[in-house]
C-alpha cells in the first residue's frame, strides 16, 4: 500500500549516527503509516458504502503522482482525491450551492434535507481524503532531502484545501439555517391561517361560554335572593322547634318522668326496635331460603319429567323395533314355507 522510504545510506560526516538514523527511522515510519493505512482501509470502504454515489472526473493526486506512491486497490471507491474534487462540478465552493439553489428554484422553494445530507457527506468525504493525502505527502517527504520544507508545503496544501472545505461548510450551514428559518416561517404562517380560519368558531364558543357563565351567575343570584327571603321562615321554624322541645320537657316533668327514667325508656324502645329488625331480617332470610328450596324442587321435578319422557320414548322405540323384527321374521318364515312347497311340487312332478 505505502512505499517505504529508501534505505540507501546517505553521505555524512557522522557515518555511525547517519547509519543508525537511516536504518531506524524507516522502520518506525513504515510501522506508524502501516497502522494508519490499515485503519483507514477498514473505515474507508464502509464510509464509501454509507455515502451516496458521487461521479467525478478520473484525476490523479498531484502529490501522489509526483512522489510515485502507489494507490491502494480500494482508492477507486473513494471517488477521487482532493485535487480531483477541486476540479469536479460538485467540489467547488459554489458548485453544490448553485446546484441546490437551481433544484430549489425549480421545485417548491425548499431545499430537501436529503440534499443537505448528501452535500455534508461530500464535505466529510473530502475532509477524510484531505487528511489521507496529507499523511501520504508527509510519508513521502521523509524520503527527500529537505524534509521540513516538503512537510511545510504539504501542510500548506492541506490547509488550503481545508480552508476551501471550511468555506463550503459555512455556506452549507448558512443554507441549512435559512431553510430551517423558511420552514419555521411557513409553519407559523400555516398556524396563523388556521387560527384565522378557526376564529369564528372560537368566537362563537367564547360567546357561548360567556352566556352560560352569565346564566349561572344570574341563577346564583336568584338562589341567594330566595334563600334570603326564606331566612325569616327558617328562623320561625327553628323557634317553633325549640318551643316544642321545651314543651315536651315540661310535659315529662309534669308526668313525673325523671331524666334517668326517660333514658331507660328510650333504651327499651331502641332494644325493641333492634329485636324487631333482627326478627325481620331472620324472616327475610328464611323466605329467601324457602324460595331457593322451591326453585330447586321445581328444577328437580322438571328433570324427573324429562327423564320419564325420555324413558317412555326409549320404550316406545324398543317396542317398535321389536314389532318390526317380529314382522320381518314372520315374513321370512312364510317365504321359507313357500319355497319348501315349491320344492315339494317340483319333486312330485319329476
Amino acid at each position: 500500500m505505502f512505499r517505504c522510504p529508501s534505505t540507501t545510506l546517505p553521505i555524512s560526516r557522522f557515518p555511525l549516527a547517519s547509519l543508525t538514523a537511516t536504518l531506524v527511522a524507516p522502520l518506525f515510519t513504515c510501522a506508524a503509516l502501516g497502522v494508519a493505512a490499515a485503519s483507514f482501509a477498514v473505515s474507508a470502504p464502509a464510509f464509501a458504502q454509507d455515502q451516496p454515489a458521487i461521479t467525478e472526473p478520473a484525476t490523479s493526486t498531484p502529490s501522489a503522482a509526483a512522489a510515485g506512491t502507489a494507490l491502494r486497490p480500494d482508492d477507486g471507491q473513494l471517488n477521487g482525491r482532493a485535487g480531483g474534487q477541486a476540479n469536479s462540478p460538485i467540489s467547488g465552493p459554489g458548485g453544490a450551492s448553485d446546484a441546490t439553489s437551481a433544484n430549489a428554484d425549480a421545485g417548491t422553494g425548499e431545499v430537501p434535507s436529503n440534499d443537505f445530507d448528501a452535500r455534508q457527506a461530500v464535505l466529510n468525504h473530502r475532509t477524510a481524503e484531505n487528511d489521507y493525502d496529507y499523511a501520504v505527502a508527509v510519508h513521502d517527504c521523509y524520503s527527500k532531502f529537505f524534509v521540513n520544507y516538503c512537510i511545510g508545503k504539504a501542510r500548506d496544501k492541506m490547509r488550503t484545501v481545508q480552508a476551501d472545505i471550511r468555506k463550503e461548510q459555512l455556506s452549507l450551514d448558512a443554507e441549512q439555517r435559512t431553510s430551517r428559518a423558511q420552514q419555521r416561517d411557513e409553519k407559523a404562517a400555516l398556524q396563523r391561517a388556521q387560527d384565522e380560519a378557526n376564529a369564528p368558531q372560537r368566537a362563537a364558543d367564547d360567546a357561548k361560554n360567556a352566556a352560560a357563565y352569565q346564566d349561572k351567575q344570574r341563577q346564583h343570584q336568584l338562589d341567594q335572593a330566595q334563600r334570603a327571603a326564606e331566612a325569616p321562615q327558617r328562623a320561625a321554624n327553628e323557634q317553633a322547634y325549640q318551643q316544642k322541645v321545651q314543651q315536651h320537657a315540661l310535659d315529662q316533668a309534669q308526668r313525673g318522668i325523671s331524666a334517668p327514667q326517660a333514658a331507660a325508656n328510650q333504651q327499651a324502645y331502641d332494644q325493641k326496635q333492634a329485636n324487631f329488625q333482627t326478627q325481620l331480617e331472620q324472616a327475610r332470610q328464611q323466605g329467601a331460603q324457602k324460595a331457593q328450596e322451591r326453585v330447586e324442587k321445581q328444577q328437580s321435578y322438571q328433570r324427573k319429567q324429562e327423564t320419564a319422557a325420555q324413558h317412555k320414548q326409549d320404550v316406545e322405540t324398543r317396542q317398535k323395533q321389536a314389532a318390526e323384527k317380529a314382522a320381518q321374521k314372520q315374513q321370512e318364515q312364510l317365504q321359507e314355507q313357500q319355497q319348501q312347497q315349491l320344492q315339494q311340487k317340483q319333486q312330485q312332478q319329476q
